[in-house]
């Protein structure tokens, strides 16, 4: 490693697959920067000494994607107000009393959609399908946006219950059971921020829930994102978007935390939309 470089990195496990380095580089090549970028497998158990070996080591800051994004709150002296409303990490940066946590998923989510997509979210009655990491980080930033009645359903209702709790908008937010969503009718957003597509499961969602209106996004991309994508278009959903512009976004929102200039993502998107490579399973 050059000594002009600094050290960043993603942990999560597994993390093969991730197109943050290649993002990050394509970032730090558009603004003049050197640095060196790391994708680092850890196992949950490990995660405070492998970030502690890291920062020895000299890792300025640092992404976090599953299954980490939760866990890694205990481990930060110091919170954004996003990671504390999301109660969910995805960006670390290393200062002298330990690592401070952010959270750039939901800005990147509604950058995308709002931005490149030129989608309008106010007063979309929404479905969020999951209440994991994933969940927790976009939700804050979607009400925010001004999306309508949020809806949250989880195969594990608890955890739906917790985060619609934690959200502490009672008559906005909303937590169902999964066998309900066939009784719940037509919603203008599906967001699936589950993990189903990485496992190649099956979701098994009613048609009755989209229309021909309904906007339907996944967080994950490439092949994580192939089966709900094609639920969506057999629904007839108005518009079926991936997670790779969210990816993108949230990526450039961490890279300006770190150095503190905003790199351009269009030609980033543009080049990744283009590879083969997108057909890996999203961050």
């Amino acid at each position: 490693m050059s000594q002009q470089q600094s050290r960043y990195a993603v942990f999560g496990h597994p993390v093969a697959h991730s197109l943050s380095p290649r993002i990050h580089a394509a970032f730090a090549k558009q603004v003049g920067l050197s640095l060196r970028y790391d994708a680092i497998d850890v196992e949950p158990a490990d995660l405070q000494a492998a970030l502690a070996a890291f920062a020895a080591d000299g890792g300025r800051g640092a992404n976090l994607t599953l299954p980490h994004k939760q866990s890694a709150l205990a481990l930060c002296a110091g919170l954004s107000d996003r990671a504390r409303n999301a109660g969910a990490v995805n960006t670390l940066v290393r200062h002298e009393g330990g690592w401070f946590g952010d959270n750039t998923d939901g800005i990147g989510l509604v950058r995308d959609l709002t931005e490149r997509n030129a989608l309008d979210l106010r007063g979309r009655r929404t479905l969020l399908l999951g209440a994991g990491g994933a969940a927790h980080g976009v939700a804050p930033a979607l009400l925010e946006a001004g999306i309508g009645d949020l809806f949250i359903v989880n195969r594990h209702p608890e955890k739906a219950d917790a985060l619609a709790d934690a959200l502490g908008q009672p008559g906005r937010v909303h937590s169902r059971y999964w066998n309900d969503l066939a009784t719940q009718g037509a919603f203008d957003f599906i967001i699936n921020a589950t993990s189903a597509g990485r496992g190649h499961e099956t979701m098994d969602l009613p048609f009755g829930i989209a229309a021909g209106r309904t906007l339907a996004v996944d967080l994950s991309y490439g092949e994580a994102a192939i089966g709900f994508l094609a639920w969506a278009r057999s629904a007839n959903c108005a518009q079926a978007i991936d997670g790779l512009g969210m990816l993108v976004e949230q990526a450039a929102a961490s890279f300006e935390i770190w150095h503190g200039q905003r790199p351009d993502t269009q030609p980033v998107y543009l080049d990744l939309r283009a590879l083969d490579v997108v057909l890996s399973t999203g961050d």
